[in-house]
């Protein structure tokens, strides 16, 4: 795993998701355990925040994927 990491745009991917989606997941999931005050959020803002971020994150990672497997050992 550490050798993706060396890749810059794998890192970015990997933040960008962690960033953007994230906050969007635990809002989700801490409703869903009932430690969020509002049992049924809408958190509009997380929202598309993680819609503008998903896609770019995911094609960052792929990307990154990519370049680390073709890189020679």
């Amino acid at each position: 795993m550490k050798r993706f990491f060396d890749n810059r745009l794998f890192t970015i991917g990997f933040w960008l998701l962690l960033v953007g989606s994230g906050p969007l997941f635990a809002v989700i999931g801490l409703a869903a355990i009932g430690l969020w005050p509002d049992p049924n959020p809408n958190p509009i803002g997380l929202g598309l925040m993680a819609a503008l971020t998903f896609w770019p994150a995911l094609a960052f990672l792929f990307i990154g994927i990519v370049q680390t497997l073709r890189r020679p050992k």
